[in-house]
């Protein structure tokens, strides 16, 4: 049987947050997300009417059924890290928590009444004891986000997508909503990513956890800045065109890219944000009811704004320069879609990056099309 307290928490040199809110680590657009939801009178009760329709109950019954649940008696060493992880973020409740057998590294948290992890044994065997501290924390972060909740909402409606494509109008209804879903979940996980980071409080581990699941267990053929440059190239690199083929490319996918989520942790690792937390100065649970939707919609806001202003993406640039007034936008427009330079070093800059984004594009196709948890995994055949 799971312990579902805090006894026995393993004794670590580790900061603790007593009564942190997930607001403390959310990103901008999935906290103003989120911040609105639960605003919103009666949706919690709406969407936990649907669990009628929704197969959570079979989903749970088919890990107790079909996995293994992790307990004192069953990986104990992933056991003491889930009640290490919930007494750092001070999660009252332990979550249960199922080892699946699956060669694919995954990792979910779902549930509507109560939040279930499931971690994959490709995942388990595939890192070592401070990274998978590192995705236990993330898992664990999304419970404490309540993300579980809108995850199950999204493994539904993909499912019921796939089974009503033949009804005219009905696919393009529900995808419509799942898209939306996507990019609030995408944002999510850079959440989580932060949740993980609070936990193990150690950046390069979770920076080797993102790399081997990019590149497998090859970490002696790694490199962390390499990896990191990966991502500088991929935002910056190619023209107008590639900025498109990175759109299409992300929007089927539930989680951002692996390079994008190793640059975005380690830059709010370095921030002011991120050590007043680990000073003990962070927003607390019991204010929760006090946030003002409008503040945190002007801060999701603001964050777009930089993004833009500091994107070294060719169509974020172009974005920057229209909100900016600058002159000849035609003509910027058509070198840019052309890779002509124009008498422009960023035109020729971008031309030059063109072909190399174009190679990465074409060399991770089959990776992007890796099963996200809620695609090609056991729960969304559920």
């Amino acid at each position: 049987m799971t312990d579902n307290s805090h006894e026995s928490v393993p004794s670590r040199q580790r900061r603790r947050f007593p009564g942190i809110s997930s607001r403390a680590y959310e990103h901008p657009a999935d906290r103003s997300a989120l911040v609105a939801l639960r605003k919103l009178s009666g949706f919690d009760t709406v969407f936990k009417a649907l669990s009628g329709l929704l197969p959570e109950r079979s989903l749970r019954l088919l890990f107790l059924s079909d996995s293994v649940r992790v307990s004192d008696a069953q990986f104990t060493h992933l056991n003491d890290m889930l009640r290490d992880a919930c007494y750092i973020l001070d999660l009252e409740k332990v979550p249960p928590m199922y080892v699946n057998q699956d060669p694919q590294p995954n990792a979910m948290c779902i549930g509507l009444d109560e939040p279930i992890i499931v971690v994959t044994t490709g995942l388990v065997e595939l890192l070592d004891e401070e990274e998978m501290r590192a995705v236990v924390g993330h898992e664990v972060g999304h419970a404490l986000s309540g993300h579980a909740v809108y995850r199950t909402i999204l493994l539904f409606l993909t499912g019921l997508a796939l089974k009503v494509a033949w009804i005219p109008l009905g696919n393009v209804a529900i995808m419509a909503i799942v898209t939306a879903l996507r990019e609030w979940f995408r944002k999510s996980e850079l959440s989580a990513d932060r949740a993980g980071l609070l936990v193990g409080q150690d950046q390069q581990a979770s920076m080797r956890g993102l790399m081997k699941i990019a590149g497998g267990n090859h970490l002696h053929e790694m490199n962390v800045d390499a990896f990191l440059a990966q991502a500088d190239e991929y935002e910056k690199g190619g023209d107008l065109r590639d900025s498109v083929l990175k759109i299409l490319n992300v929007l089927p996918r539930s989680h951002p890219f692996t390079t994008v989520r190793a640059a975005e942790l380690k830059k709010w690792s370095e921030t002011r944000e991120y050590q007043r937390i680990m000073d003990g100065h962070y927003p607390k649970r019991e204010e929760d009811k006090d946030t003002s939707v409008t503040d945190s919609f002007r801060e999701s806001a603001s964050h777009y704004a930089d993004t833009v202003r500091t994107s070294k993406d060719p169509l974020m640039k172009l974005v920057g320069d229209i909100a900016g007034g600058a002159g000849d936008l035609g003509g910027k427009l058509r070198d840019k879609f052309t890779g002509a330079s124009g008498g422009s070093n960023g035109g020729g800059a971008a031309g030059k990056g063109g072909a190399s984004s174009s190679d990465s594009t074409e060399r991770s196709d089959g990776t992007w099309r890796r099963p996200d948890p809620e695609e090609g995994s056991e729960p969304a055949g559920g």
